[in-house]
């Protein structure tokens, strides 16, 4: 069970990082294209917020323990956090690379959840990829030329 633990604890840590990432660029978004993005970057982050805490009571409810220090997502995550200074185009790029790093990531603890017969578990994630698949269309959408 300890292999499912770690793998919630790794997607608690993503979401945790993603969630001020989005902050971050919610609030410091501008241009042109300020007012969608803004919103949208709520949106996402409000998304992130419900998803790290799915995913985090659950671990407890199969007795895990949720990572709950930045300190200690810093330390597991696969995110990168914002460095402060993009561009609307390079902080869109940036979420359409942490959802596909998400969705790697959702995929192979979807596995692990098979391994146990998790199918809670199994539901969350695949609810949480066919988000990601859609936030992935639509933002790449803004940038092509």
């Amino acid at each position: 069970m300890q292999k499912l633990y770690d793998a919630l604890n790794k997607q608690v840590a993503n979401l945790a990082v993603f969630f001020v990432k989005l902050h971050h660029y919610h609030w410091f978004v501008v241009g042109r294209h300020f007012y969608g993005l803004h919103e949208k970057f709520e949106e996402f982050y409000d998304e992130a917020n419900e998803l790290y805490d799915e995913v985090a009571e659950r671990l407890l409810m199969i007795g895990g323990a949720p990572l709950s220090r930045m300190e200690d997502y810093l330390k597991v995550t696969s995110l990168v956090e914002a460095k402060g200074g993009e561009t609307s185009a390079e902080m869109i790029a940036s979420i359409i690379g942490d959802f596909k790093i998400l969705k790697k990531e959702f995929t192979k603890t979807l596995e692990v959840a098979g391994e146990f017969d998790d199918e809670v578990t199994i539901d969350i994630l695949i609810g949480a990829l066919t988000d990601f698949d859609k936030h992935i269309w639509m933002l790449s959408a803004l940038l092509e030329k």
